[in-house]
């Protein structure tokens, strides 16, 4: 550690010392981990019996810190899913704690299906956040036998699906890019394959994962209505492990194993489709020499280089390819790599310090004219995070970031034979930065506040030639700039406010405020996106985007946290929201920012969330009351009208069936209002041609689209063997596992549309028809898994 990282640490130690500086307490810190793979457990808790209210939770690498008056206790260290450890102590010093808990392979009648604290949804001081629990994904139904998180988290109150299919998700009345996807903290510009049929997340490499759909930390920044955090996995650390998937139209594997034992690990994981493989067969010349597939790699390593400090390096590679007979490909996808180094540097305060590197790009390769057009956006981004646990009622956060950004909004690049010119969008620079602090404050047995501010600079800068335009959206000046000059840059404060109130021991009431900000814009005409669209910085044209978020909500566990309930409500302001002039394109166009309108929007719902997650049957209910509107001066001759992806009711029903210990069905019903949609009102004829029509912006509606999804588990039969010595019949220890699984999407084939045009009457020009096109009528699949 240099000197002045010393006397950085150095400061904050002793001035947050102060504060136990004439008090006798004490600090238990240490680490959980799963005791069978070396993997540290997120949200683990540490409670004194007998006292209540008083424990910790462990932070996202497994770390807590607990300071107490000194004297005897009695700790509790417990993670669903595994044993309880109870340790009696004599706390006289600070003492060093670290844990490895069992597994607890539960009965068939004591199912648990979640990894968390069974009364954490009332306890937790986090309101507006959707946690997946990986571990029950599993036993869901699946498009095509590709387990998706992403398709997964739709099925959760105030999350809706950004059409048939599709791995977009649209947030309490937010757009698509108004999501944040983090992957070990690196961002995720475009999270889908195959035209968003599936997710870029293999779920065999993800350790955990969470939404903030409100109430976001005041550690995330940069998008306005929802944070999804993933964690992949670390790796095992106590022994190879092994484990992969067979499908319909993937394939993928995953190993993991120690460098040092305890002291090391990696994980590397690969997916591929092979749906280009079945063309080689096919007769037709075309086909059999064109491709279509995506592949998948997640790597990641960690290894302990002292007591207090570890270093983890993890990345993911992602690509999608589809060529059509030499005449034309179409490649994309996203590369991120992260490298983190923890370091405890007291028994209070624990440091983060991360470099990520995130990138996207797409290529469309024209071979038969002999050009290509492409475009990318990638970032360079040093993030530094504390915890510190300033004592047993309070828990700081504190720590800043500072993000390269550099977007090539798109270029032709064409032979001379092609006869076409080349054009190349000058490429686009930022710098965001920010500081953050936080503190989670139990200010009683029964209220606890959480309060955060967060700073935020964004500062667009050359070079570059620099446009400004008429209320036309004409050009009317040209500002040249050299390199790194600063050309606009904005402030913006973020306060973030929650707060909880338990009313009794299976109850609470928990509310907040938080205000997000913008920096960085998608230009898409599609309703879920593509990976043509274009992403924008902040610049002396475009303001950042704003939004105010209130929420209120009430929590009750029933039957000894058999049952869970919630009931959210959620109002959302937002400012300087986007939409496009008539005629705008998006793609190699120089002046783009000219062809942008600006106005403001809208949301506000209510979520209903009832989960049973003990027993043999489990499952949830789901469902959404919301309104998303939009206002724009110039559009709808300036009254508020339904935003896109306004849907009233949105309902999703889970049910799960543990049959046997090796025998589990499950069922998934869909139902939600149709997207608002802009239709033709009428039609007029000019010079003998009809022309149609339009009215009101998004006043016409889709029609409701619903589905059921059947899936069947079916898991090999564990071999026991007969010890001899000890006369009893044993499990090995290393046992290789299997498991079957087949589903049905859209079981009872209903037609949803995926979308409407109009066409006239092939027998009467006059009358013009609607064509509505389905995707999928009804699709089985199998997928066979394995372990060992």
């Amino acid at each position: 550690m240099n000197c002045k990282h010393k006397a950085f640490y150095l400061f904050f130690m002793i001035f947050f010392a102060l504060t136990d500086l004439y008090s006798q307490n004490f600090t238990i810190s240490g680490q959980i981990k799963d005791g069978e793979t070396g993997e540290d457990l997120i949200g683990a808790t540490i409670i004194i019996e007998n006292e209540s209210g008083v424990g910790a939770t462990t932070n996202v690498y497994g770390f807590y810190s607990l300071t107490l008056p000194s004297g005897d206790y009695s700790l509790v260290y417990s993670f669903i899913g595994f044993k309880d450890q109870k340790f009696k102590i004599h706390l006289d010093k600070n003492i060093i704690k670290n844990i490895e808990l069992a597994t607890n392979a539960s009965k068939i009648d004591e199912v648990v299906v979640s990894a968390e604290k069974s009364n954490k949804n009332v306890v937790s001081n986090q309101m507006s956040v959707a946690k997946l629990d990986l571990k029950e994904a599993e036993a869901l139904p699946v498009l095509f036998g590709e387990r998706d998180i992403m398709k997964t988290i739709q099925l959760m109150p105030g999350v809706q699906t950004a059409g048939e299919g599709s791995s977009g998700f649209y947030v309490r009345g937010g757009s698509a890019d108004q999501n944040l996807i983090l992957l070990d903290g690196a961002p995720v510009y475009n999270a889908s394959h195959l035209l968003g049929f599936f997710s870029v997340f293999n779920s065999d490499a993800l350790k955990d994962v969470q939404l903030y759909k409100g109430s976001i930390p005041a550690e995330f920044g940069g998008r306005l209505s929802s944070v999804m955090d993933i964690k992949m996995k670390e790796g095992n650390s106590k022994q190879l492990s092994v484990s992969g998937g067979i499908g319909l139209i993937a394939s993928k594997l995953t190993i993991e194993a120690p460098i040092v034992k305890d002291k090391g690990s990696f994980i590397i994981s690969g997916r591929r489709t092979y749906a280009d493989l079945f063309l080689k067969l096919s007769k037709n010349e075309a086909q059999k020499n064109s491709s279509l597939y995506f592949y998948d790699l997640n790597l990641k390593a960690n290894y302990k280089i002292g007591e207090n400090d570890r270093i983890y390096l993890s990345g993911y590679f992602g690509q999608d390819h589809f060529g059509f007979n030499n005449v034309f490909g179409f490649d994309w996808g996203n590369k991120t790599a992260t490298l983190r180094w923890n370091h405890i540097a007291s028994e209070k305060l624990f440091s983060n310090t991360s470099l990520i590197y995130s990138d996207y790009s797409y290529l469309i390769d024209i071979q038969v004219a002999d050009f290509k057009i492409g475009s990318k956006i990638n970032d360079i981004n040093l993030k530094q995070d504390f915890d510190y646990f300033l004592n047993r009622k309070m828990k700081l956060k504190f720590g800043g970031n500072i993000i390269h950004h550099t977007f090539d909004p798109g270029f032709l690049d064409a032979q001379e034979s092609s006869g076409i010119n080349n054009i190349d969008v000058q490429n686009k620079y930022s710098i965001e930065s920010a500081l953050y602090l936080s503190n989670e404050h139990q200010i009683t047995s029964l209220l606890t506040l959480t309060y955060g501010l967060r700073y935020s600079n964004f500062t667009q800068i050359g070079p570059g030639d620099i446009y400004t335009y008429n209320a036309d959206g004409e050009v009317k000046d040209t500002t040249v700039y050299n390199d790194w000059e600063a050309v606009s840059s904005y402030n913006a404060w973020s306060p973030r406010l929650g707060l909880k109130y338990i009313l009794s021991e299976n109850s609470s009431v928990k509310a907040s405020y938080s205000r997000t900000n913008q920096f960085l814009h998608l230009m898409s005409n599609s309703t879920s996106g593509t990976p043509l669209d274009v992403w924008l910085p902040s610049s002396n044209n475009i303001k950042p985007e704003i939004a105010d978020q209130w929420a209120l909500g009430y929590f009750r566990n029933f039957k000894s946290d058999m049952y869970e309930f919630s009931l959210e409500a959620y109002y959302k302001n937002m400012q300087n929201v986007i939409d496009f002039r008539p005629g705008a394109d998006i793609n190699l166009n120089p002046t783009i920012e000219g062809d942008l309108i600006y106005g403001k929007g809208r949301s506000y719902g209510l979520e209903f969330f009832l989960k049973k997650a003990k027993g043999r049957f489990t499952g949830w209910i789901s469902y959404t009351l919301a309104k998303s509107e939009r206002q724009i001066e110039s559009i709808n001759k300036g009254a508020w009208y339904s935003a896109k992806q306004d849907r009233i009711h949105d309902l999703s029903l889970v049910a799960m069936f543990k049959i046997t210990e090796r025998l589990d069905v499950s069922a998934v019903w869909i139902y939600y209002t149709g997207n608002a949609v802009t239709f033709p009102s009428g039609k007029y004829e000019i010079d003998g041609q009809f022309v149609n029509y339009y009215t009101e912006r998004n006043g016409y509606r889709m029609p409701d689209y619903h589905r059921l999804d059947l899936s069947i588990n079916l898991k090999n039969k564990k071999k026991d063997f007969y010890d001899k010595e000890k006369g009893i019949v044993v499990k090995p220890k290393h046992v290789f596992e299997s498991s079957w699984s087949f589903s049905v999407y859209n079981a009872y084939m209903r037609e949803n549309a995926y979308s409407i045009s109009f066409r006239q009457n092939e027998n009467d020009p006059s009358k013009t028809e609607a064509v509505q096109l389905a995707l999928f009528k009804i699709i089985p699949s199998i997928s066979y898994n394995f372990k060992f």
